[in-house]
């Protein structure tokens, strides 16, 4: 997808932080902070900005041999989407929501709480080696 129009001439990590910057408040702080926990889980993550439209900023998209994660801020919520989340080992139950789907999983921050730093890396991580393999993962139901 297309970055917002080249005029502005700013890169997307450039967008990514006017964008935490302009929220201003703690949705702001914890979507800068989870950015750094990716690029320390994965140094060579490339953060993009897609699904803009003029009527929206964009989504920060954190990327490596595929999509690893989206960053979206809502009025009472973060929310850290993975694209294959529901493929990857989560023992400290940080996925607490699209836990219905077959392959998306996603992390809902509300304001105040705190989430377990090494155990969002191990996800991004794995999240990382799995785009790596290039091999598809079954589906949980083509499993059972």
């Amino acid at each position: 997808m297309k970055e917002p129009d080249a005029s502005q001439g700013q890169s997307a990590s450039e967008l990514i932080s006017k964008r935490i910057a302009e929220l201003g408040d703690w949705r702001g702080e914890t979507l800068g902070r989870m950015r750094k926990l990716i690029k320390e889980a994965d140094p060579d993550a490339v953060e993009e900005l897609k699904w803009v439209k003029s009527s929206s900023p964009g989504t920060p998209v954190w990327s490596h041999d595929g999509i690893i994660c989206t960053g979206e801020s809502y009025k009472s919520v973060v929310k850290l989407t993975f694209a294959k989340g529901a493929f990857l080992e989560d023992p400290a139950r940080l996925f607490n929501s699209s836990l219905d789907g077959n392959v998306r999983r996603a992390i809902d921050i509300h304001e105040g709480d705190d989430v377990d730093e090494s155990a969002f890396k191990a996800l991004v991580r794995q999240g990382v080696a799995l785009n790596s393999s290039g091999k598809p993962k079954p589906s949980k139901k083509a499993k059972a």
